[in-house]
């Protein structure tokens, strides 16, 4: 068995056609389909608590699947029931954020501010054993309130020179 990279992303959001929009316009993404369009009935019950791990009363009202670029797919779920918490900050337990390599941070840097994101800090240099004259990143905070870092690493970085494995770039 080989895991051969990430397939998807699955990201609840509060609306889809808001997510929708930002990725579309900070990303370049496309919609591929959805798999449940918002004027079907939602789907509920025993059957989806169970498969899914939520509390009873929990409602799937959309879900929709799009690609980058040049990475995996970003799928969109749009759920309502009786618990719905905020996006997870980088201090709490679970999947804290998504990155995305860009060839130029700048660029996309502004490309999501203008979609709608905010930028929580100027673009910083990669640290230890990721720096590299050029090698930066930002963390932005998305419409939906998840966090999103953008990274960027054209030059070589000095944990290469310790090991023959390397990250999976883009």
């Amino acid at each position: 068995m080989t895991v051969r990279g990430i397939d998807h992303v699955g990201l609840t959001v509060p609306d889809l056609e808001t997510a929708t929009h930002f990725l579309v316009r900070a990303f370049g993404a496309k919609i591929l389909y959805d798999t449940l369009r918002r004027e079907e009935e939602p789907r509920k019950g025993p059957d989806l608590e169970k498969r899914l791990g939520v509390p009873k009363g929990t409602r799937q009202r959309a879900i929709r699947m799009l690609s980058l670029p040049n990475g995996p797919g970003v799928e969109l779920f749009e759920f309502s029931g009786p618990r719905q918490e905020p996006p997870v900050l980088p201090c709490d337990f679970g999947w804290q954020h998504v990155a995305l390599y860009t060839d130029e941070l700048d660029e996309a840097v502004e490309n999501c501010v203008s979609a709608g994101a905010a930028l929580l800090a100027p673009p910083h240099p990669l640290p230890g054993p990721e720096e590299g004259e050029r090698n930066r990143f930002a963390y932005l905070r998305t419409p939906w309130g998840s966090i999103l870092e953008l990274v960027s690493y054209p030059d070589p970085q000095p944990y290469e020179r310790t090991t023959a494995e390397r990250r999976w770039r883009p």
